[in-house]
């Protein structure tokens, strides 16, 4: 079984920081790791689009299988494919407790959604990739409030929540307002270039 990348060297690898401890260091290396890593490389139309793929891959942590099924729900959804793809990531549970700043990353936001943190609609789901809907609510379990990382949550130190979500972020309670469009989703991604890489 494969080690995980570390989240730095990743990063370092898809051109952009992943977390906020992966800033600094991709700051001071802003180019792939590796000895030939400052090299540059003659980059063809697919390497583009299957990097702009993972890209969009590492900044919601999913896998291959679930992109996928994110991608084929969005083709049938009509409209733009590209913006109907990240509406359904953004979807998700775990980026929902990201966005709503009771999350400092995409990968804690997954863990406290798979530890049973919490509730949605009054029920806990442990299930990352549960799907929400406008109108849901999603909130900290009251018992789990008073650990450290809800208290830092609560403070605001992760807070800068968009306009389709409604955070009350004292009783770390947000509410799904509407589906978002593509420009108030804080996601770097040429989504166009993952539609052309799944419909080669």
């Amino acid at each position: 079984m494969n080690t995980p990348r570390p989240k730095v060297r990743l990063s370092r690898r898809l051109g952009m920081p992943l977390t906020p401890k992966a800033v600094a260091y991709f700051e001071r290396r802003p180019y792939p790791p590796g000895e030939h890593g400052r090299k540059r490389k003659q980059v063809s139309d697919y390497s583009t689009r299957l990097l702009e793929k993972q890209r969009l891959r590492a900044q919601y942590d999913v896998s291959e299988t679930q992109l996928r099924r994110a991608f084929d729900r969005a083709r049938r959804a009509g409209g733009k494919t590209g913006e109907a793809l990240i509406q359904e990531l953004e979807s998700r549970l775990d980026a929902t407790v990201l966005r709503a700043g009771f999350a400092r990353t995409i990968y804690q936001a997954r863990q406290f959604v798979t530890h049973r943190h919490v509730l949605v609609n009054g029920r806990r789901v442990d299930r990352p990739s549960y799907r929400l809907q406008p109108g849901d609510f999603v909130q900290i379990a009251e018992r789990s409030r008073a650990l450290d990382p809800f208290l830092v949550a609560a403070s605001g130190a992760h807070a800068d929540p968009p306009a389709y979500l409604e955070v009350r972020l004292t009783d770390l309670i947000a509410r799904v307002e509407r589906t978002p469009s593509r420009e108030e989703v804080p996601v770097i991604c040429e989504e166009q270039l993952v539609v052309e890489y799944y419909s080669r």
